[in-house]
């Protein structure tokens, strides 16, 4: 098996050790992020719907620009919502701050029961520059 090449946003390393996963692997050209979701760097919980989701993709971006990249090389993004039918309008209050110009990402927003509690993660494919 090939040694993955791993990716560690600043002052979050001991967070990903301590759950057992990589934040982001790059692979053939591209970059493979975990799904972010809008914690502190101790792992607990932004309060605050539309403060959650800041942190996501802040936490989102510190791993993107640790790989050399922005968000502007991201394809596709899949987006974790519990309960849309009532959050998905105050969530994408958020989103345009940090989505950039079109052409957008693809996208495929899943409603979930849960998210170890959290309410909204994001998990996205970016394009090495």
């Amino acid at each position: 098996m090939a040694t993955r090449d791993v990716v560690f946003s600043p002052k979050r390393q001991e967070l990903y050790e301590r759950n057992r996963y990589s934040p982001a692997i790059r692979s053939n050209g591209f970059l493979f992020v975990s799904g972010q979701v809008g914690s502190l760097e101790d792992g607990s919980p932004q309060q605050g719907l539309k403060a959650q989701v800041r942190q996501a993709f802040e936490n989102l971006n510190a791993i993107l620009a640790a790989a050399g990249c922005s968000f502007d090389d991201v394809v596709d993004v899949t987006v974790f919502m519990v309960d849309p039918a009532s959050t998905f309008e105050e969530i994408w209050e958020v989103v345009p701050e940090y989505w950039g110009e079109a052409p957008h990402p693809t996208l495929t927003a899943v409603g979930v029961t849960w998210l170890y509690g959290y309410d909204f993660e994001i998990k996205v494919i970016a394009k090495l520059p």
